[in-house]
Parts: C-alpha cells; sequence; structure tokens
C-alpha cells in the first residue's frame, strides 16, 4: 500500500529565525550556494509552503542568473550589480536563505542615489534552455554603440542628446568630469555657434556628466 503524502499549506508569509527577517511571495532573496566559494544565489519566492503542524518549509523559487551563469556569459555592457530573471523555478528549503535583498527594474537602478550591497538591478528576462532574452535588443550609445552599463562614466552630448565613455572620445575620465560643455564630432560646429551666440547659457547649463552608481 503507498503511503499518502503529508498534506502541505500555502503560508502568506513566514519568520525566517535565523536573519530574523519576515519573507511573502514577491520577495527576493539570497540563497546559500553548495559552493561556498560562490557568491549567493538570488531568487525570486513565488510561494511559501509548510507541513500540516508549520514544519518543514519549504520556498518555491524563481532563480535570477548572474551574467556569467548565462550561456552567452559576462558581456562589456553588463553591469556588475546586473542580474536576469531565468524561466528556472525550483523548490528549496527556507533554512538556504541568507538575507533578503532588493531586485530593482533598470530604470529604477539608475536613479538610486547610492547602492548597497544588496541592491540588484533587471533588464531581461533569460531563457536557460536557449539561451535566448526578453527583450532581444535594447538601445545603444556612444561611438562604440554598446547597450548603457550604469557602473560606467558617460558624459551627454548637448546638441544630439546622445552618451559618450570618455575613452571612446579620447578622454580621460578626470577630464570628462570638469567638463563645462560638451558636443560630439557631429554636433561640435553647431555646438560651437551656439555657445558663442549664447553667454548666459554658457554660465547656466551644465554638460549632464553621469558618474553613474556610488556604492555604499
Amino acid at each position: 500500500m503507498v503511503k499518502a503524502k503529508a498534506p502541505r499549506r500555502t503560508l502568506d508569509s513566514y519568520a525566517v529565525k535565523h536573519i530574523n527577517k519576515v519573507i511573502k511571495a514577491g520577495d527576493c532573496v539570497l540563497m546559500r550556494p553548495a559552493d561556498q566559494s560562490k557568491p549567493q544565489y538570488v531568487s525570486r519566492i513565488e510561494r511559501i509552503e509548510a507541513d500540516a503542524r508549520g514544519g518543514n518549509v519549504k520556498v518555491h523559487v524563481r532563480w535570477y542568473y548572474r551574467p556569467e551563469e548565462s550561456i552567452g556569459g559576462r558581456r562589456q555592457f553588463h553591469g556588475s550589480k546586473e542580474l536576469f530573471l531565468s524561466d528556472h523555478y525550483d523548490v528549496q528549503s527556507a533554512d538556504t536563505i541568507e538575507g533578503k535583498c532588493t531586485v530593482h527594474s533598470f530604470k529604477s537602478y539608475t536613479k538610486l542615489d547610492a547602492v548597497g550591497n544588496d541592491d540588484f538591478f533587471c533588464r531581461f528576462e533569460y531563457n536557460s534552455s536557449t539561451g535566448a532574452f526578453n527583450p532581444d535588443r535594447v538601445a545603444v550609445y556612444c561611438k562604440c554603440e554598446m547597450p548603457y552599463n550604469p557602473d560606467d562614466l558617460m558624459v551627454q552630448c548637448e546638441g544630439c542628446s546622445d552618451w559618450f565613455h570618455p575613452a571612446c572620445i579620447e578622454m580621460t575620465a578626470e577630464e570628462a568630469k570638469r567638463l563645462d560643455h560638451f558636443f560630439c564630432e557631429s554636433c561640435s560646429s553647431e555646438g560651437q555657434k551656439k555657445l558663442q551666440n549664447s553667454h548666459a547659457a554658457s554660465r547656466h547649463s551644465d554638460t549632464k556628466v553621469d558618474a553613474k552608481r556610488r556604492r555604499r
């Protein structure tokens, strides 16, 4: 005779005592990797369940992948705190949760005044079987035509509004930070005329230099 599985129930929330945090569906958490030399795994909790007595708590999770864990690997435009929301679902013991974290949208992340250790961002969903991304294309910037990496310093042209890496326009980061105005090669002639004809604008408008994330 086959023994029936003990019924399990879904929990609205669960207090993880060893980290003194309450988790619920939708929260993002840091999870202990099997290999302690690797960084913590990041997942989004889909459901929490326990046995009839409230013990043996399991979390149903959807994994985030780091760029280096994807088929294509880490690329130049991937930020250091970038994650991909994968189609990989799993069930783990709640005991493997080591902390809570926040996975921001790309737009929200770029507006943070400071980035903490537990702040991440996601702009792609990732198919772990095919290596495909959604969306499969994003806007590119600069002469190098690379997607935006929020870790990198960039300077904005006052003419075309495109963003440029200092190295791509033969400039050091220190020189870029000291700029009062910047016009790219395509806009430089027209831009110089504008500056000559508008001294007031020259005094009061600042070049947009994006130093990007400050770490807490």
